[in-house]
């Protein structure tokens, strides 16, 4: 009995290596419905034309919390990775400041705007080339501007990771492990470990 105590002492008091983790293979921030928070700011912005300006602001709100949910929990992956001669309080930043910065842009900045633009055109355009009550066109300019979601976001993606690739992630020298980490894939923190002590 005195023997177990002991062993149960030592566990607590080593730093746990994820690859004896069992990580799940979900990552509820990429691969559940919660990753739909990411698009409240579009959807807000679709709907800018019939709500409160106090809704759309809300709807960045939820956005952006979701991504510093998101990149909180990368930062917390990171931590339990052993990164082995590498510093593990640098890939924890690397991993918050690579998630809040590609998720920023790619989930919050760039689609918003992009969303704005459309249905400000959109609205635009109808104004000024139809004879549709207004009610009409507010709602008709919701309606683009919700359509296109689903179009922008591969685009958008893609793009931020290109501009990443090519810019900050040189300058602070993101590797192949961290960036399995941060990227938006679903990804297992062992097999991370893995990856670093083949490496």
């Amino acid at each position: 009995m005195k023997m177990a105590c002991e062993s149960c002492k030592s566990v607590h008091e080593e730093k746990v290596k994820i690859s004896d983790i069992k990580s799940p293979k979900v990552d509820i921030f990429r691969d559940t419905l919660l990753r739909y928070l990411g698009y409240a700011n579009e959807v807000g912005e679709s709907f800018r034309a019939l709500v409160p300006g106090s809704v759309v602001l809300g709807s960045y709100v939820v956005a952006s919390s979701y991504v510093v949910a998101d990149a909180t929990s990368k930062g917390y992956q990171a931590s339990k990775v052993d990164w082995g001669e590498d510093s593990t309080s640098k890939k924890v930043v690397h991993a918050v400041g690579d998630t809040l910065i590609w998720q920023g842009l790619a989930s919050v900045a760039i689609p918003g705007f992009t969303i704005n633009r459309i249905c400000k055109l959109s609205h635009y355009v109808l104004a000024n080339t139809s004879s549709l009550p207004l009610p009409v066109r507010k709602w008709t300019t919701t309606a683009i501007g919700l359509a296109s979601i689903p179009f922008i976001v591969k685009p958008i993606d893609r793009s931020v990771d290109y501009a990443m690739n090519n810019t900050l992630r040189r300058w602070y020298s993101i590797q192949p492990q961290e960036e399995q980490l941060v990227h938006h894939r679903s990804v297992i923190a062992a097999d991370i470990s893995k990856n670093v002590s083949n490496k």
